[in-house]
């Protein structure tokens, strides 16, 4: 069983970037789709954005799209999350994940999750 750990989160200004590590370790880290999701205090866990097994498809959220940037380096076991433009909605604890599942969006699909990374955006 994989096992994802994310770094990267901080405290940041609106208008600004960050960029999310999520990186594996166990077996065949190609054989899973990687997804990103976030939640905020109070709120149900999120999806973010997914990227296939072989990096060639990527899919995000509409709040998110044209923003976040998410990649996959499987020589590295390492996924990323590329966040420009912050703003304060933004602001969450980010967790990555996979699944062997076709369902990108949803989150009962993943299996493998990550403890999550803190991203607190200030206006």
């Amino acid at each position: 069983q994989v096992r994802l750990m994310e770094s990267g989160g901080r405290l940041v200004q609106a208008g600004g970037s960050l960029r999310l590590s999520c990186v594996a370790s166990g077996p065949r880290f190609d054989n899973y789709l990687l997804g990103w999701f976030r939640q905020a205090p109070g709120t149900e866990r999120e999806f973010v954005a997914a990227i296939s097994r072989t990096a060639a498809s990527v899919i995000y959220a509409d709040s998110v799209r044209g923003r976040f940037t998410i990649s996959r380096d499987n020589a590295e076991n390492t996924a990323y999350l590329q966040m420009n433009a912050l703003n304060s909605e933004d602001t969450g604890v980010y967790f990555c994940a996979t699944t062997e599942s076709t369902s990108w969006r949803d989150v009962s699909r993943y299996d493998n999750w990550g403890q999550g990374t803190q991203v607190t955006v200030s206006s």
